[in-house]
């Protein structure tokens, strides 16, 4: 499953990754200016965004990594490079929207940027994140924003091997009932993937070559005050009711893991392709970007909007993946009942997402 987190936003919704890319831009600029300070450009610079998506967000971490290199080309007095982009993410992707969008997106670099800047050719790579994508020492510099927290495939070891029971009833992430081998099972998954993801890049990037990533993670990888958890409940509630069989319930978790920030720096010394710079963690709310669209609803509905806000976003990306094991018609009432508890649930306590930004040099 691994893609972005937000692959699928509605466009509304599409201001809570803005206000990420917004808070990881400083390090993303500080990353690439180390970069163009300490080599020479090459005449055609190879960048990938992994876990691309499709939407109002695609083209941005792009045209942020031009103004980065474009400022700091100005500032050493030398042309920019020619820029050959590789937009990633799995093959069901709307790529052919993003192709759609190419046209006025190079109009804007032209108007914006002037003739001198560029060429730049953009191109999609579809395909897990998790195998190899390009070939060897061809890449520059890699980013990837919301995308590392899904795993390849739900994590084995959630079911007994002998009596054939899921570990993990009534749960659909690690949780305070979850037993050890649940959040040994995820973990361990997590370790398998983010190698495999590491060292693909290590064969692919140039030596010296810079990688971004931001992802979702957890101060401690077993917290409980995670979005998945509400959504648990959500559908524990659904079972009680009979709208869904428990056993449905009982054997659906979802293949994504929020790694610790210890979690994430053992596995690149262990790895060992890459040189850890910077490793940052920051919290940033469940709701973040209501406000920009809140000049759009009406006073008396703003409270409730905020539930909804967060539901229609989450909904956004794991619908697809819900429908395939509870079906299409409980879709309306079971995110309307989460957006429901997550006002609960944030009018009790704040709900944040804890994000890791990695700033990581190719050895």
């Amino acid at each position: 499953m691994p893609g972005s987190f937000y692959g699928r936003l509605f466009p509304d919704n599409s201001m809570h990754i803005r206000e990420v890319m917004s808070i990881v831009r400083p390090i993303l600029e500080e990353s690439i200016e180390v970069y163009c300070n300490n080599k020479v450009l090459p005449k055609c610079l190879r960048i990938a965004d992994l876990g691309c998506s499709s939407g109002p967000n695609t083209l941005t971490a792009v045209s942020n990594i031009f103004d980065i290199i474009e400022a700091s080309s100005q500032s050493l007095n030398i042309n920019s490079p020619t820029f050959q982009v590789f937009l990633n993410d799995l093959p069901g992707n709307d790529f052919n929207a993003v192709f759609r969008s190419l046209p006025s997106f190079y109009e804007k670099l032209k108007k914006e940027k002037g003739d001198k800047f560029g060429p730049c050719f953009i191109t999609a790579m579809p395909g897990s994140f998790y195998g190899r994508l390009f070939p060897d020492n061809s890449m520059h510099i890699v980013h990837s924003s919301y995308s590392l927290q899904w795993l390849s495939k739900v994590p084995k070891g959630l079911v007994d091997d002998q009596t054939g029971e899921a570990h993990n009833k009534g749960n659909i992430y690690i949780s305070k009932t979850s037993p050890a081998v649940v959040f040994k099972s995820y973990l361990d998954q997590f370790q398998i993937d983010f190698t495999n993801f590491l060292r693909c890049r290590s064969e692919e990037m140039v030596s010296g070559g810079i990688m971004i990533l931001t992802f979702i993670g957890s101060i401690e990888s077993d917290s409980l005050n995670n979005i998945y958890e509400i959504l648990g409940r959500t559908l524990n509630d659904m079972v009680k009711e009979n709208i869904i069989e428990a056993k449905c319930l009982d054997n659906y978790n979802v293949p994504s893991y929020f790694p610790s920030a210890i979690e994430v720096k053992g596995v690149i010394e262990k790895e060992g392709s890459f040189c850890l710079q910077k490793l940052n963690t920051f919290e940033i709310a469940w709701d973040a970007g209501f406000t920009t669209i809140e000049h759009t609803i009406n006073n008396n509905e703003k409270h409730k909007s905020h539930g909804k806000y967060v539901s229609d976003y989450i909904r956004a990306v794991m619908e697809p993946i819900l429908v395939k094991q509870f079906g299409e018609t409980i879709m309306d009432e079971l995110f309307n009942r989460f957006a429901h508890k997550v006002n609960e649930s944030m009018a009790n306590e704040k709900g944040n997402y804890v994000n890791l930004v990695i700033s990581l040099t190719k050895n």
